[in-house]
């Protein structure tokens, strides 16, 4: 079994508005998923998380989102293919040229919130953000949601030449499709920290998790991810990581 990497969503400030305990959480983590500045963040920010990660051995990945900083980047938009690939390829200059002047690099990208989820969903919008990577560094992996069926999403995957890292939550809550239960909705997020413990260690074992509709749900993924802005799960992190590197020992 590959062991996950632990991977959360960092760099979430703006200005003097904090958001997320990223010096806490950041030793804990294999991957540091960073805003560029869209829906949230700005450059003194997303300089010192870069920074931080690179402090810790922390892989840098770009968190691009829709241009909507007051809804935190959680609300679709209706921008066109080639504006959406516009916006991802300019997020990832900006965390890039942040990147070199700190000697390190970009390593992945995961979009955040709306287009995470639209990208999923509909294959243009996977499509202009896959051809916005490739263009930035064609070698440069797109991490999605694991669901269900990712049969689908391979085949984009290779069609587009993209080398996909599929993602699971510990601190979500899933449909029968194996798709994140909307925020707005109750039981959304886990904020009972033994909860999400249990549920990071049935992904990590490939042990079924039970859906919001009483189903059976098996996820294969490369990467977990554990929300910087969810304080029950920031506080489950330490023990997350110690199981996680208790199943790569065994392994």
């Amino acid at each position: 079994m590959t062991p996950l990497k632990l991977n959360a969503d960092m760099g979430e400030s703006f200005g003097p508005w904090v958001m997320g305990l990223d010096h806490e959480v950041m030793p804990w983590v294999d991957l540091a998923n960073i805003a560029c500045g869209f829906h949230a963040s700005d450059p003194d920010v997303m300089r010192r998380t870069v920074r931080l990660a690179r402090k810790h051995g922390v892989g840098i990945g770009a968190h691009p989102a829709y241009p909507d900083l007051v809804g935190f980047g959680r609300r679709s938009m209706a921008c066109s293919a080639s504006e959406i690939e516009n916006m991802v390829l300019y997020q990832l200059g900006a965390l890039h040229g942040l990147c070199r002047a700190e000697g390190t690099h970009v390593r992945y990208v995961k979009p955040h919130g709306a287009l995470y989820n639209d990208m999923a969903r509909d294959a243009d919008i996977f499509a202009a953000v896959a051809r916005a990577v490739t263009a930035f560094a064609p070698d440069l992996p797109l991490m999605t949601l694991a669901t269900r069926d990712t049969a689908t999403v391979r085949e984009l995957g290779q069609r587009h030449g993209i080398e996909l890292w599929f993602e699971a939550f510990a601190d979500r809550a899933y449909d029968s499709e194996g798709r994140l239960v909307a925020r707005s909705k109750p039981g959304a997020v886990h904020h009972d920290p033994e909860i999400i413990i249990d549920q990071a260690r049935r992904i990590a074992t490939g042990q079924p998790l039970t859906t919001v509709d009483g189903s059976e749900l098996v996820l294969t993924a490369d990467t977990l991810c554990v929300h910087g802005d969810n304080e029950e799960s920031i506080a489950a992190v330490r023990r997350i990581r110690d199981m996680l590197n208790t199943l790569d020992t065994a392994s």
